[in-house]
């Protein structure tokens, strides 16, 4: 079976994740700018969720086939650490998230102006009262579910052709209840990529809470891959035990006839 390079898998990730940064964070200042303050509505949220939502279905029909469609450096990690790829392809899949994230958000600031980064660029923040704590614990539960979607949705025996909408609706459920706490994130390069660019434009930063957004986004997503690869074990193991059950019960029956 042909496989695409590692290059243009690499492109693929890169243009995806800009996609994704584009589309969804560009949804938070352009609701701003044509909406007004924040907090949002819940009507706007919606509107939020939707534009990640349908960002992430989209990439994963047109580049779920050349590179996986991660598009997410949790979601990479989570894949190396229960083997489904493997550790010599991370980095570069990470680079090439990150910087399709920057790209992103350069182009939100090209299509909505100095605006974007003044409401700001939908860079993730605590929200009002919200602690570290609080927000790793949102952040962590966030990913969590969306990566345990994720292994659900790509396993071989999940229904075909479906994927894409199962983890576009996840992400979508995700960012209503987790969007108040911290801007429901979930994703590292989603998390770095606009803070750079608001760095580069002079935009509010607040670069104290990234160490807390990027370590709840990798163990949460972590934790469901490994989670999810052990409920599959154990199912494959106890299919294995019935299957054994099955040939020694007709072996017996061969004996005895």
């Amino acid at each position: 079976m042909e496989e695409n390079s590692y290059s243009q898998k690499l492109v693929a990730e890169m243009l995806g994740t800009a996609v994704l940064v584009f589309i969804g964070v560009g949804s938070v200042p352009a609701t701003l700018i044509v909406g007004g303050d924040a907090p949002f509505t819940m009507a706007q949220l919606g509107m939020i969720s939707l534009a990640f939502a349908t960002a992430v279905i989209a990439m994963v029909y047109a580049i779920g086939h050349v590179s996986g469609c991660q598009i997410n450096p949790a979601i990479t990690l989570a894949l190396a650490v229960t083997k489904k790829m493997p550790w010599r392809d991370v980095p570069g899949y990470i680079a090439a998230q990150v910087a399709g994230a920057v790209l992103g958000a350069l182009a939100i600031v090209g299509v909505l102006g100095k605006k974007a980064v003044d409401v700001g660029l939908g860079i993730a923040a605590y929200g009002t009262g919200v602690g570290a704590g609080q927000a790793f614990f949102a952040e962590a539960v966030g990913t969590f579910i969306l990566a345990f979607v994720v292994f659900g949705a790509i396993d071989r025996r999940a229904a075909g052709g479906f994927a894409g909408l199962a983890i576009g609706l996840g992400v979508f459920a995700i960012i209503i209840p987790v969007a108040p706490a911290t801007a429901a994130s979930i994703n590292p390069a989603r998390t770095l990529g606009p803070m750079i660019t608001g760095e580069l434009f002079n935009g509010t930063v607040h670069w104290d809470q990234l160490p807390v957004y990027l370590a709840a986004e990798v163990i949460g997503a972590v934790a469901a891959g490994v989670l999810y690869t052990a409920l599959n074990a154990h199912r494959k193991a106890a299919t294995t035990t019935a299957d054994s059950r099955v040939v020694e019960s007709a072996t017996a029956e061969g004996a005895l006839s």
